[in-house]
């Protein structure tokens, strides 16, 4: 069931709470990389199909996180944009060392 979230600050709590397995957290972090990696990649080598490759890596992980990890349905169903922020700065928590991935 889709929850309603006034702003991304009441959103990110309940992003967090979707993510409780630190290895959920741990293939959302490497899909999160292979999105930087290619979007690099894409600018450096304006070949357009890093573009697919950047998407497909970040959804692909999150997604096998939440169906066979987590065993849930994952935000951006229901809340694409605050999913992304919130993928941002869980992905900028974890290189601060706030949450455990391994």
């Amino acid at each position: 069931m889709k929850k309603q979230f006034n702003n991304f600050q009441d959103f990110y709590p309940y992003y967090i709470q979707e993510h409780k397995n630190k290895y959920t957290k741990l293939v959302h972090f490497i899909g999160s990389w292979l999105f930087i990696f290619f979007i690099l990649n894409l600018i450096y080598s304006h070949e357009v199909k890093n573009l697919m490759f950047a998407f497909v890596s970040a959804y692909g992980f999150a997604w096998f996180g939440h169906f066979f990890i987590e065993k849930n349905k994952p935000a951006t169903f229901y809340h694409p944009i605050y999913s992304f922020m919130g993928d941002c700065v869980m992905f900028t928590e974890i290189l601060k060392g706030k949450h455990k991935i391994l």
